[in-house]
């Protein structure tokens, strides 16, 4: 064997980073039903807020204004709204509480790796990238969770409810919904693609920043005895330069998020179509205004997952990184072969004393 086995009383699947992280999920299934459900919930019911508000504003329409209508539909918007405030609250604790014991079972699987491994490992590793895996990257994973995946969940929940909605006004009226859908899909894919690669920079410039930052400390007597302190800090502004630049380029890549643009030409054609089908008197004044407000509901996945899916992608990358670490192997063998049983006998000490000062035993002989 390669390196020594620590017992564990959880095994996990490390042949891909992504069913690495799969089947630590896989141990929270409870919390994972909680975040959807709250996810699907709270998209629902921020749905409703729309529908009613539209329903408002044919009965403040009518002649005379139907006072009784619009006071239930104040009335079902404030308690729509206090439930999905549950919700939420639900679909929140449900990704935080999994995405701490996502980064604490890792951390300690990592760490019972890495006591696994040799010692020539250990010597070719540098301590710092270790540190930085151990600490920083496993933490980017508890950020892929939370607020990660949560905000993913609850921004696709979000996207759908135009869909579903909206025909009951017009069935034509699913057309701008359906557009921003496909093409946010396909412009979250080219996205996605492009920041995988800025992420794994990302997390490498981090690691080399500590790595050679934790290797001058550790050696500082022979920074010191050696005069090096000019050449180590250019070495030091030199790796500080590589993160900066590669978190300028992630900069760059987002701001060019293309499903900004996207979400305002889905409202545009959206209000032309919605004012169309009103003046040929297919819907009211009422579904209009219900209409733009559930293709509002469209602003949130759209701003949203430009953190959403870039915490996913750095905590993919941490999570490639770590798994990178424990899948690594070394030259330790256990000697599987070798004879293994119980030690018997004991040690016994004969006229051995012990003491910090000459001539003063602090331990009498045994």
């Amino acid at each position: 064997m390669s390196e020594f086995d620590v017992n564990r009383s959880q095994q996990t699947d490390k042949s891909t980073t992504g069913r690495w992280v799969l089947s630590h999920l896989s141990q929270h299934k409870l919390l994972i039903a909680g975040m959807f459900i709250g996810a699907f919930g709270n998209a629902a019911l921020a749905a409703v807020v729309p529908v009613l508000i539209g329903l408002a504003f044919d009965a403040a329409l009518a002649s005379p204004a139907d006072m009784r209508t619009i006071g239930l539909m104040a009335l079902g918007v404030i308690g729509s709204q206090a439930v999905r405030a549950v919700l939420q609250l639900g679909r929140n604790f449900s990704s935080a509480v999994m995405g701490e014991r996502l980064e604490r079972d890792m951390r300690e699987e990592l760490y019972a790796s890495l006591l696994g491994k040799s010692t020539a490992f250990h010597d070719l590793q540098p301590v710092g990238d270790t540190m930085a895996r151990a600490t920083n990257d496993v933490h980017e994973v508890n950020l892929l969770m939370n607020p990660g995946v949560n905000l993913v969940a609850g921004s696709a929940n979000f996207m759908i409810m135009p869909l579903l909605v909206a025909p009951s006004y017009h069935p034509q009226l699913a057309a701008a919904p359906l557009f921003f859908i496909i093409t946010y899909i396909l412009a979250v894919i080219r996205y996605l693609r492009v920041l995988q690669g800025i992420a794994d920079r990302v997390r490498r410039a981090f690691g080399a920043l500590n790595g050679r930052l934790a290797e001058a400390i550790d050696g500082i007597e022979l920074v010191k005895s050696t005069a090096q302190e000019t050449q180590e800090i250019g070495l030091f502004n030199e790796n500080a330069t590589g993160y900066r630049d590669a978190a300028v380029e992630q900069g760059k890549i987002e701001a060019r998020f293309l499903p900004l643009l996207l979400l305002g030409i889905t409202q545009g054609l959206g209000f032309m179509h919605a004012l169309y089908l009103f003046n040929l008197g297919q819907i009211a004044v009422g579904d209009v205004v219900g209409y733009m407000g559930l293709l509002a509901l469209f602003g949130f996945p759209t701003f949203i997952s430009l953190l959403a899916y870039s915490r996913v992608s750095l905590g993919l990358a941490g999570a490639r990184r770590i798994l990178e670490l424990m899948n690594a192997e070394t030259l330790l063998d256990e000697n599987a072969a070798g004879y293994q049983g119980e030690i018997t006998g004991a040690v016994q000490f004969d006229q051995v004393t012990f003491g910090y000062v000459t001539d003063s035993p602090r331990a009498a002989s045994c």
